[in-house]
This record gives structure tokens, sequence and C-alpha cells, in this order.
């Protein structure tokens, strides 16, 4: 017995020796997946200051604005979200799902009748009509209400919210990360770089400072104008400030005109065309798909600067896809080798299978992850 213990203490001792590496990462992964699992119940502070319980992972979500439907797309969960509004209907297979648009705005009786677990709310649809969002939790529904979005950075961490209280940490972790992986990126990229006026323009309105359109703007590259006329949120421009500030380019959602007037048309960006049209959901929802905006402006003003932006994309997609493979190899190694040690002992043998294999899914399904991650952003 004495020689049988000695042997396999020679023997663990030999996989723990042989492959420190592998532990560590090992301990790490363990680490990170941590931080990345949800648990219930779940209690968070609204926007409203409203103290919100949610006590399982929510199978029923309900969405009031376009942008929480979204980013319950932008997650993989868009099967947990049973009603959204008229307006996120350009989501793949949002048809499917109940409205819950009514003739004055929110249909309260369809969200009930829609039995979510969970209700999100922006904080645009709450300001428009905060009795009808007292009538949900009157009903004892589970309702969270966000702050607004005023910048890129806001976005990302109402992602990451998002997918916490719907039990999708991992996905809001690395949505959240993709964005702000991305944000830098532009600003690697801009160094140094001058940087022109530009306009968002919609229907005589335009995005102040305090807007996440101004962030994504002076993300990708543009100084906003309207900011700099000290203009703060959304609001409506006339065509003297126009005119004196004369934008080189004009940012505009596809379902606005392009601004037509003696004051536009004398601009530097009217004359020379320089006018970006970018899909609403884009440009509008304060929501993942934001980033995209803000690369869409790169490229046409900075093409330069787009193209190391991109680079910097590849790189960084191709270091977390080496990182994770590498990771997978060792692990494997680390298999091989406890497999070999349980031959010795009985020992042994539960030691390795309790803690080798665990790793060896988690790096596969990070190898996967990272390659679906590398075709998902381009």
């Amino acid at each position: 017995m004495n020689r049988q213990l000695v042997v396999a203490l020679l023997a663990f001792a030999t996989v723990l020796a042989g492959v420190p590496a592998p532990a560590a990462a090992a301990v790490d992964q363990t680490a990170q997946q941590q931080t990345t699992q949800c648990t219930f119940p779940m209690t968070v502070t609204d926007a409203t200051g409203t103290e919100v319980t949610i006590t399982d992972d929510p199978e029923r979500v309900v969405t009031t604005n376009p942008s929480a439907a979204q980013t319950m797309w932008e997650l993989g969960a868009r099967d947990e979200v049973v009603g959204v509004s008229q307006y996120a209907m350009y989501l793949d297979g949002a048809s499917e799902k109940g409205n819950v648009s009514g003739s004055g705005g929110l249909n309260v009786e369809a969200v009930i009748g829609l039995e979510p677990d969970l209700v999100l709310v922006p904080n645009s649809s709450y300001n428009a009509e905060p009795d009808r969002i007292g009538q949900l939790r009157s009903a004892d529904i589970s309702v969270v209400v966000f702050e607004s979005g005023e910048s890129l950075g806001a976005v990302a961490n109402k992602t990451e919210r998002i997918g916490r209280m719907t039990g999708n940490c991992e996905a809001g972790v690395e949505r959240a990360g993709e964005m702000r992986d991305s944000m830098a990126h532009m600003e690697q990229a801009l160094d140094g770089v001058e940087r022109p006026v530009g306009l968002n323009s919609f229907f005589g309105y335009t995005s102040g400072s305090e807007t996440f359109i101004s962030d994504l703007m002076t993300t990708a590259g543009l100084r906003n104008g309207a900011a700099e006329a000290n203009l703060t949120g959304f609001a409506p421009i006339n065509e003297e400030l126009v005119v004196e500030m004369n934008p080189e380019y004009i940012v505009v959602p596809d379902h606005a005109p392009v601004p037509s007037s003696p004051a536009y048309n004398s601009t530097t960006a009217i004359q020379e065309d320089n006018v970006i049209v970018i899909e609403a959901h884009k440009l509008q929802q304060p929501a993942p798909r934001a980033i995209e905006a803000s690369e869409e402006i790169l490229e046409v003003v900075h093409p330069d600067a787009y193209e190391r932006y991109q680079q910097l994309e590849n790189e960084s997609a191709t270091e977390s896809t080496e990182d994770a493979t590498e990771t997978t190899t060792a692990t494997d190694a680390t298999e091989t080798d406890a497999a070999g040690s349980t031959a010795t002992t009985e020992s042994s043998e539960s030691t390795t299978e309790s803690d080798a294999p665990g790793f060896g899914v988690v790096a596969g399904l990070a190898a996967i992850g990272a390659v679906v991650l590398l075709a998902r952003r381009r």
C-alpha cells in the first residue's frame, strides 16, 4: 500500500511539474468563467431609482424599444424575446414576436398578455409614457428602465448589463468587449489625424453634446459642429448656425431626407457631395450596431485611418484565435499526460478526471468562439 501511494503521489507531482503553464491558464479560465456567470435571484437599481428583483433567469422578455430588441438579438438571445415594438420589425424574426405597440404608444394589455418575466424599457420609452410603465409594475411584472445612452461607452455598458439581467452574461461581456476594442482601435488609427467638422441632420434636428450619436461621430474622426456650437441633446438647428459652422460632412439616417436649402446648399458638405447616409438602426439606436455607424463614417472621412483600423481589428481577432488555440493545445497535452497517469493508480485517475477534461472543453469552446468573432466582426 505504501509503495502504491508513493507511486501515485509521484505521478501526480509529475503532471503538476511538467505542465505549469496550462495549469495556470486553467485557473485563469475558471476565474473568467466565474465573472461571466449569471446568478439569480438578482436585484438591480434602474434609472428611476427603483430596486427590481429578477428571481430567475428570464425565459420571456419584452422590449419596449428597438434598441433593447437589437441588443437581445446581438446577444444571440432573440428566442427569449416574446414581444417587441413596431420599430423593431427590421430584425430577423421579429415579425414572429408579439407587437407591443399601440395607437398611443405602448400597449399595456398586450405586454401583460405575453406574461413576461422581464420587461426592458429604454429611457426614451419611459420618458414618453411613465404612467404606462407604472401600470406594468402594478401588475407585478419586473420592469427595468435604462439610463440614456450618452456615449458608445454607455451603450457598451448597457449591453453588458442586459446580458447579465437576462442570463446571457458571457455574451454580454463578449459583445461589450468587442465594442470597446473597436473604439480603442479607431482612436489608435486616428492618432495625429486632422478632424473635419461634421453635422448630424434629421428633419431639422441635430445631435449635440451628451448624445451617443455625437460620440459615434467623434469616435469616427469628425468634430461635431453642433456640440462645438454648445447644442446639447437632440435639438433643432437654425440655418444661420449651419452657415456659420459650414460642415464638411453631413451625416443622415436613411429614412430622413438630405437637407436642402440655401443655407445647407452653401456648405462644403453639400457642394462636395460629402453626405454620409447610414441605416437608422445603426445611427439612431443606442445599441451594439452603433459601432458600425462609426466604422462607416471612418471609412468615408478617413480612408487611410480606416485601413489601419481594419488591420488592428484583424490583428486583435487573430491574437484571440491564437491564444485560444494555444490554450487548447496546452490543455490537450495536460489531458494526455493525465490520461497516462491514470494507469498508475485509481487515486490519480480520480484527480485527472475532475480537472483536466473540464478545462479542455472550455478551451475548445473559446477557440471556436474566437473564430466566430473574426467572421462576425467583418
